[in-house]
């Protein structure tokens, strides 16, 4: 078949690729090149955290929000003129910081993460973003075992859904590692992770691949997707037809999902990362800084600090205090660090409300796929995603439950 996909992130270019070797005709549209820097999929932390599955609205948010935003090293940020237009998506997904809603959450991630890491070795294999992926463990840290203890329920989800790992003390976090300072108490490692050491250059390598195999590439900004009588049509700077195509732009989908009449509550949690350039210390494997709610990743290019949220929408500029607060906290885990310079980004996370992606057909527009709204898990997810959309179009009927990923779930 002839099948546009909209986005050239990980999601969009897992799924061209999957596509292509399923030997159909693919083309990939996109206003900037894969890999690019304004791309969420060349910023984040480069984790294949595939035990993720806990979405970020917990019991107890509610009380931790105002601390959160008002706390001189909290970890959220607003732009508080954007708070009316974001109160219709932010009410329902705090809404959901219940354990019931957690556990329906983590049940649904698992079935795409547990083999994230797997799925990338697949996707990769006999290509050259082989050399970008890393295994090992992905090291939760905290100032002690009791604020761990405070997140007893995420952990002990995890545990009922597979995901093993060791609890670490602060001796044995400092055999490892003995630059950490005071503050790095107490440890959980999880077993069988891994991470990217440049996601823009991944995604790269894996669209290169795509190329190679004959896949096409138009940049331009899709304006509109809709059915035809006979395929699909997708309007850029012309008017196209295909038999099939898959909107996975991020957080720019909504605009092209509710052209076909479907409701999209998805906002983008904005996120940031500040990269230094030749450190004299990298960590041994990536960590989450459990207070301070972001990764650290030694990466080819230095050490990637990479996380926090800020809500603020897709056009406001990027703010000065979470790169700050990297940098406080970068020097509370190293004491000791010093570097050359700094990168610093940020990007769009598109999340819906119910933090679950959409995965599957239009149920308003026959021929027309979602792949969007992967939160703060589009690295770890997007080969797998990719797959399953393949599979879908090829009429293969996918190996986990995709009724929570569907696409009307909203709809009214």
């Amino acid at each position: 078949m002839k099948i546009a996909v909209i986005g050239a992130g990980i999601v969009g270019v897992s799924t061209a690729l999957w596509l292509v070797r399923d030997g159909h005709e693919v083309t990939v549209f996109d206003r900037v090149d894969p890999g690019d820097p304004t791309q969420a999929s060349y910023g984040n932390a480069g984790l294949l955290a595939r035990s993720m599955i806990i979405q970020v609205p917990t019991p107890g948010l509610l009380r931790e929000v105002p601390g959160m935003l008002f706390r001189k090293d909290g970890p959220l940020f607003l732009k508080w003129w954007y708070l009316p237009r974001l109160l219709p998506w932010l009410v329902p997904f705090l809404r959901r910081a219940n354990e019931a809603a957690v556990r329906s959450t983590a049940a649904a991630l698992t079935d795409v993460l547990t083999d994230a890491v797997d799925a990338h070795h697949e996707i990769a294999r006999g290509t050259a973003a082989e050399q970008y992926i890393e295994n090992g463990v992905y090291t939760f840290l905290y100032k002690d075992k009791a604020a761990f203890e405070k997140e007893a329920l995420d952990f002990a989800i995890r545990r009922e859904h597979g995901f093993t790992w060791e609890e670490l003390d602060r001796a044995a976090l400092l055999e490892r590692d003995p630059h950490l300072g005071t503050k790095a108490g107490f440890g959980a490692s999880m077993f069988d992770h891994g991470w990217i050491s440049d996601p823009g250059a991944y995604v790269a390598a894996l669209f290169d691949e795509f190329r190679t195999l004959g896949g096409a590439f138009t940049r331009a900004e899709v304006r509109s997707v809709v059915p035809a009588e006979a395929g699909v049509i997708v309007t850029a700077d012309v008017a196209q037809e295909f038999d099939r195509a898959v909107i996975a732009s991020g957080a720019w989908s909504r605009k092209l999902a509710e052209g076909l009449g479907h409701h999209v509550p998805l906002e983008t949690e904005r996120g940031y990362h500040l990269m230094l350039k030749n450190p004299n210390i990298k960590p041994p494997n990536p960590y989450l800084l459990g207070a301070a709610k972001f990764g650290v990743s030694g990466m080819t290019h230095g050490l990637r600090c990479a996380g926090l949220v800020e809500l603020g929408g897709l056009e406001a500029a990027a703010s000065t205090k979470p790169l700050d607060l990297f940098r406080r906290n970068i020097r509370t885990l190293y004491p000791a660090i010093e570097w050359e310079g700094e990168e610093t980004w940020m990007g769009h996370r598109p999340t819906l409300t119910d933090s679950l992606p959409v995965i599957g057909e239009s149920t308003r527009a026959k021929g027309i796929y979602f792949a969007f709204g992967a939160q703060h898990i589009g690295m770890t997810s997007g080969p797998k995603t990719g797959r399953l959309i393949a599979d879908m179009i090829a009429g293969r009927t996918p190996n986990i439950d995709m009724s929570p990923f569907r696409t009307d779930r909203f709809d009214s």
